[in-house]
């Protein structure tokens, strides 16, 4: 027999999505409910590792009797409480969002944003050639990883997974104000002179791109990166005794990259710089 330990028994929360009657347990999110009954609300700040930042504004949901829009992933479920995730003021606010990001930032590879883009009609264009972005050169200082930060949505899940959340580093912030604001190392130092371990815990939950893989990088530049062709291989990493769950992304027979499970219970998909990039020995032939 099989025990499952399921902890402390929660009350359920009664509360309405477009209509339909939801049961959620006490403390659960708007989006935690609309997951469960199978409801897409796109997300681009949300990480389900780290504490919600309520910054991208995608995931904005109408909430009967509220003066504003409220973020799904951070709004508790309440008893009664009637949610529309696809009203009119919803999907006008979502649609402005996304034109906003995509006029300023380079979203070419975001997971979705195409079709989120398709679906609400946005049209980033219509905000003329002479729109502000953040386009500057990507930076390749070192074999690990790169920071093209022509991606970056300042949604500060990096500077959450660098600092107290999980590694505790502090190596970088938010520096500047308004369309300025940037992401930077302490006093804009070099980042092999910062506080980076290179755990690459930030490029792990970076939901745009703007911080990639060396080798992701290099063969997106050429071409040659294709999912399609990846294979996902779960394993135990072996560095030291701690057990890390690592999952070996491999392509055409050679390791891209390495992931960790969210779902672990030793990593919640955080690694330290063996796990994440100590794997190169096993190609060299």
């Amino acid at each position: 027999m099989t025990i499952v330990d399921i902890g402390i028994p929660k009350r359920l929360v009664e509360f309405t999505v477009d209509g339909e009657t939801v049961r959620v347990p006490e403390g659960s999110t708007i989006l935690d409910a609309c997951t469960a009954v199978g409801k897409e609300i796109p997300t681009l700040c949300y990480g389900d590792t780290l504490e919600p930042a309520n910054a991208c504004r995608v995931c904005m949901v109408e909430v009967e009797g509220s003066r504003t829009l409220v973020p799904s992933c951070s709004r508790k479920a309440e008893p009664g409480m009637v949610v529309r995730t696809d009203s009119e003021r919803t999907r006008t606010s979502r649609k402005v969002v996304l034109e906003l990001l995509s006029s300023a930032s380079d979203l070419s590879t975001t997971p979705h944003v195409d079709r989120w883009l398709a679906e609400t009609g946005a049209d980033p264009s219509r905000f003329g050639p002479d729109a502000a972005t953040v386009a500057q050169p990507a930076i390749v200082d070192n074999e690990l990883y790169v920071r093209d930060y022509e991606k970056c949505i300042l949604c500060y899940k990096c500077v959450d997974a660098c600092g107290e959340q999980w590694q505790n580093s502090f190596a970088i912030t938010v520096a500047g104000r308004g369309f300025n604001a940037r992401i930077s190392t302490e006093f804009s130092n070099p980042l092999p002179d910062s506080a980076c371990v290179y755990c690459g815990n930030c490029v792990e939950v970076c939901p745009t791109g703007a911080l990639s893989f060396k080798r992701e990088y290099d063969k997106r530049a050429d071409g040659s990166w294709d999912e399609s062709r990846q294979t996902q291989t779960t394993t135990v990493c072996t560095f030291c005794g701690v057990g890390c769950n690592l999952t070996l992304h491999v392509q055409d027979n050679e390791i891209v990259k390495v992931t960790s499970p969210h779902e672990s219970s030793v990593t919640h998909g955080n690694l330290c710089i063996k796990g994440r990039f100590g794997w190169q020995h096993v190609q060299n032939r």
